[in-house]
């Protein structure tokens, strides 16, 4: 059980006008600050809230409230409440979205689409507040407004924070299993491998052989011709 009043600062509002409560009394009931109840009683505070009565609520007795006007020290104990009511559990589900915006989550989807195609259609949805099926036609182009669809950033539209879009981002790199392999584009050889092929490449042993002959051939017949030319002197 919550241990403040319902509508403290009306409460409050109420307490100021029909007791002797301290001002500390009231802020402590309340869970004000004294100065915040003195400003309440100045008029300076609460302007234009209507008080609302704790003892018709259930939330104080009128001899509770007596005694503690008696007894400056005394602290008021906030009554059991006799309803019970239900305790609300955290509504998960697409978030809201105002109506004056919700004719820009197709541009704001589209914008996720080509940006951040990492993120999952769950998160989208947590970010825009839309549908798997409206996500799914924008993806397949049979999006009724499809032709005037423009990407548009979800937090300039107002649709979500930036805190909430980056916080989406990092779990889906996380979850986007590694890729080092596959970005990696095509490489150079190393400078030994493409230079040194032609430096140990056998050349055809015919043409080898052919070479050499007529390397010989043409060195020996100059030979030849020098000592004839020595005989005729």
């Amino acid at each position: 059980m919550s241990n403040i009043p319902l509508m403290p600062k009306a409460t409050a509002v109420w307490l100021v006008d029909n007791t002797a409560l301290t001002f500390e009394q009231i802020g402590d009931f309340c869970k004000l600050h004294p100065l915040e109840v003195k400003g309440i009683a100045d008029g300076e505070v609460a302007q234009g809230i209507k008080g609302l009565d704790p003892i018709s609520t259930g939330q104080l007795s009128r001899d509770e409230i007596t005694v503690a006007e008696k007894n400056p020290d005394r602290r008021l104990k906030l009554l059991e409440s006799k309803v019970r009511l239900p305790e609300q559990k955290k509504r998960r589900g697409p978030r809201y979205t105002p109506v004056s915006r919700r004719h820009d989550r197709p541009n704001a989807i589209l914008w996720l689409l080509r940006n951040h195609a990492e993120l999952k259609d769950a998160q989208i949805i947590r970010l825009v507040g839309t549908t798997k099926s409206t996500i799914q036609s924008i993806k397949e182009r049979t999006h009724w407004n499809s032709a005037q669809l423009s990407p548009m950033d979800p937090v300039t539209l107002g649709l979500c924070s930036q805190i909430d879009l980056d916080l989406e981002v990092q779990r889906a790199a996380k979850d986007r299993p590694a890729t080092a392999h596959e970005d990696r584009g095509a490489t150079l050889l190393p400078a030994d491998v493409t230079t040194g092929h032609d430096d140990h490449e056998e050349a055809p042993k015919g043409r080898e052989s052919l070479d050499l002959e007529t390397v010989f051939a043409k060195l020996g017949g100059s030979k030849k011709n020098e000592n004839e030319d020595d005989d005729e002197d």
